[in-house]
């Protein structure tokens, strides 16, 4: 009897009719914009999907392994981006008529993990991906637990008494009383779970739970490493790993300074602009170029560059520090190795 009095799958189901159809276009959506709107998976058209995914790349929770390995693998990278929109397309449609229910809660619970630890930290304003990532877990895991009622194929499945809606497996992948010997604990212990993996993104992330607030899409960042002066070579590293993922930082300023702070050699945005592209050595698909006024510099692209300095002599008994300028006026520092 206490099964009965819980199991009531029409109005479970159809109580959540709008977090279904809501979550559903959410993910069909992507597929929608990417290949009927828009091609985004084309590796040399603009807005291209890997690029984005390559954002990701220098603060991800748990998973940057994968992303970089990706990154570094362009066909690979394609390949996973036409399967994950194949997956989004899939997974949204069937939310949305309410085929397989539960087993499409358990795809977005997934897909909104993934989004989760790959981008929560992006957000110029209202921290945007990590509240999708952490509204789909929680939405994902609702639709596993009420299934779909009326407007669902599940349940004109159900009417039409198809054998297949009898045997175990349906109630568990589709739709009907959830055959769970103690549901109450099982809402509470994956619903404080949840509420956890909240509470703690939102800290990892953002400070957003105490301590002070920090937002690593709002200015700027760029790593220096393995700056060396050799012969007539300036060669070093930059990887920018924060600030806006929807436009680059634009460089307009590469100097190599004494310790004191005298300016031995410079080159403005019109030079960066003109920089030659064989000294430029990419790593991701995101990719440092030349842009119209100054060098752009994606976040998550990481390149080392090579200048030339054959008609400059420096005396080798003083240390030079490498400073790079960004058109906000930011700057970054690091000591050159001789």
């Amino acid at each position: 009897m206490k099964q009965t009095r819980y199991d009531q799958p029409s109005s479970a189901g159809l109580f959540t009719l709008a977090i279904r159809l809501v979550i559903g276009w959410t993910y069909f959506s992507a597929f929608w914009r990417r290949l009927i709107l828009e091609n985004k998976l084309d590796p040399e058209g603009a807005g291209y999907i890997g690029e984005k995914f390559n954002h990701f790349l220098p603060n991800a929770l748990g998973i940057q392994p994968v992303i970089e390995y990706l990154v570094t693998h362009p066909d690979h990278l394609h390949t996973a981006m036409v399967a994950f929109t194949i997956i989004e397309a899939v997974v949204g449609l069937f939310v949305m008529l309410g085929l397989f229910t539960r087993l499409m809660g358990i795809g977005v619970f997934g897909l909104a993990m993934g989004i989760l630890l790959g981008s929560g930290w992006l957000g110029t304003t209202c921290l945007d991906e990590w509240q999708i990532g952490v509204l789909g877990v929680a939405g994902g895991f609702t639709l596993f637990l009420s299934g779909s009622a009326n407007y669902s194929l599940d349940h004109y499945f159900v009417r039409k008494n198809l054998s297949f809606t009898h045997a175990p497996w349906f109630r568990w992948l589709g739709s009907g009383p959830l055959p769970l010997a103690a549901p109450r604990r099982f809402v509470l212990i994956g619903s404080l779970l949840i509420f956890a993996l909240t509470l703690f993104t939102n800290q990892y992330f953002h400070g957003g739970v105490w301590g002070t607030l920090h937002n690593k899409s709002v200015r700027p960042k760029i790593e220096l490493a393995d700056v060396q002066l050799a012969g007539n070579r300036l060669r070093f590293q930059v990887y920018r790993t924060e600030g806006a993922d929807v436009y680059g930082s634009f460089l307009i300023g590469i100097q190599l300074l004494t310790e004191e702070g005298e300016t031995v050699f410079a080159l403005d945005g019109d030079d960066l602009a003109a920089f030659p592209a064989e000294n430029i050595h990419n790593h991701y698909v995101a990719k440092v170029r030349s842009g119209a006024h100054s060098m752009v510099i994606p976040l998550g692209a990481k390149a080392d560059l090579s200048i030339n300095l054959t008609d400059l002599r420096l005396p080798m008994d003083k240390r030079y520090v490498l400073q790079l300028v960004d058109i906000s006026g930011m700057t970054w520092r690091a000591v050159v190795d001789l």
